[in-house]
């Protein structure tokens, strides 16, 4: 059997991403590291319109199959087999797959062309608002013009808010699906959606108030939700998948619910210790950011 080469290819981004994130750590500048994480979302997401919705799918299980099957029983709860073993581009390695990603692929081998147009609007517009986040964030510290800066800004905002009509819809039908975690992953969606909306809406509020430095603040929280849905949300899978395989949608409900979240905390501590490093060095002295 022919090794995939595209999943080897993400493990050898994600060691690459990591010593990324150390260096980071090291010289306290992430620069590299977030513009890495752009791309890496884009080479990801690409997939599903070069590839369509089921071979895409499969590439995805593919990723977590290797972790999800060391030292599992064939009867382990969270796994689950699936027609053919299309379901994964492992071949025949791996007859037992992640049972969310089994209800993920035949949801969208066999379905309508509308489910399936949502879930390539969901990812379009999703793709298209993280960029043009980060190309927000970068001009806002380089001085831009404030007329372009809210021209981008609001075509940021409805590619987010047809992002969201798209996930929000796609979640309200995962009620029947028991590998999904049932209304439980339902209600989960919608906690994520609105805490990444949320943070947009209020960020937005902010600017037409003429708070500039609140303004700051939670499109920072923004774009901690947005990484946090999206990075954080998978990377937690990729880890919890393993651990809590003998419990049905545990390890996905737990990544639903609380990765947005997350993402929001970890931006907020990166902003104050930004801020108050920025504090420090122009006034000696290390007074506490605002906020």
């Amino acid at each position: 059997m022919e090794l995939p080469i595209g999943v080897l290819t993400v493990y050898a981004a994600l060691v690459v991403w990591i010593i990324l994130l150390i260096r980071g750590v090291k010289q306290h500048t992430y620069s590299t590291f977030l513009n890495f994480g752009v791309l890496f979302l884009l080479a990801l997401n690409v997939r599903y319109f070069i590839e369509g919705a089921p071979d895409a799918i499969a590439f995805f299980i593919g990723i977590y199959d290797v972790l999800d099957n060391l030292g599992a029983s064939a009867d382990a709860a969270a796994l689950a087999s699936c027609p053919d073993n299309g379901c994964t581009v492992w071949g025949d390695r791996y007859l037992t797959h992640p049972s969310w990603g089994v209800a993920f692929h035949e949801r969208f081998l066999s379905d309508t062309q509308w489910r399936t147009t949502l879930l390539y609007g969901h990812i379009g517009f999703n793709s298209l608002a993280f960029v043009l986040m980060h190309i927000q964030l970068v001009r806002t510290g380089a001085g831009a013009n404030a007329q372009s800066h809210r021209l981008l800004g609001r075509v940021t905002f409805g590619f987010l808010t047809l992002s969201t009509v798209c996930a929000v819809w796609l979640a309200s039908q995962h009620g029947p699906v028991g590998e999904y975690g049932g209304s439980m992953s339902t209600w989960g969606f919608y906690s994520m959606s609105l805490c990444v909306y949320v943070c947009a809406v209020v960020g937005i509020v902010k600017a037409v108030r003429g708070n500039s430095a609140a303004h700051r603040i939670w499109m920072i929280r923004f774009a901690g939700a947005m990484w946090g849905s999206f990075w954080l949300f998978r990377v937690m899978l990729f880890l919890l998948g393993p651990l809590l395989r003998n419990h049905e949608a545990a390890a996905l409900l737990i990544c639903i619910w609380f990765s947005a979240p997350l993402g929001v905390v970890i931006a907020e501590i990166a902003r104050r210790k930004y801020d108050n490093r920025s504090t420090h060095s122009a006034t000696g002295s290390p007074i506490a950011a605002p906020g």
